[in-house]
């Protein structure tokens, strides 16, 4: 297992990153390809695990705030063959790992309502009322780093 991130939307690791956004959001969920790819793509820290044979599996983004406190999480998506095997736990560990490195004070996420029980048992704690975003319901969740 290894894991890259880029900044670089040109790089073969973010090209990756969509292939396995474009098969979760647009395909499987039906999100429209104008609403999974936004204008924050050139902001973002893309994030992809790769197993032994250097192939694809899980992606997920950060988006730092402004002032450079607090990170969002987004985008997290793991191909359907390879869920619950482990793999979205890697990659978020290692995301956490390192916002905290770099010095982020909390992180912040947009949960899918299913997801909400995965973010729960890596720290993340749900904030409010669920909401629909991109016709899926979601609820605010975040983490103290």
């Amino acid at each position: 297992m290894i894991i890259r991130y880029t900044r670089n939307t040109l790089s073969d690791t973010y090209l990756d990153a969509l292939r396995i956004r474009q098969a979760v959001f647009v395909k499987e969920q039906k999100i429209p390809h104008t609403v999974e790819i936004d204008g924050n793509e050139a902001y973002c820290l893309h994030f992809v695990y790769y197993d032994d044979a250097n192939q694809a599996l899980a992606t997920c983004r950060l988006l730092p705030n402004k002032d450079k406190t607090e990170v969002t999480l987004q985008r997290m998506a793991t191909l359907a063959d390879y869920r619950q095997h482990g793999i979205g736990r890697q990659l978020l560990q290692y995301v956490i790992d390192f916002s905290k490195e770099q010095g982020f004070e909390a992180m912040s996420l947009h949960a899918q309502l299913p997801a909400v029980s995965f973010y729960e048992s890596l720290g993340l704690t749900t904030v409010g009322e669920s909401f629909k975003e991109a016709g899926i319901e979601h609820i605010h969740m975040k983490k103290k780093l």
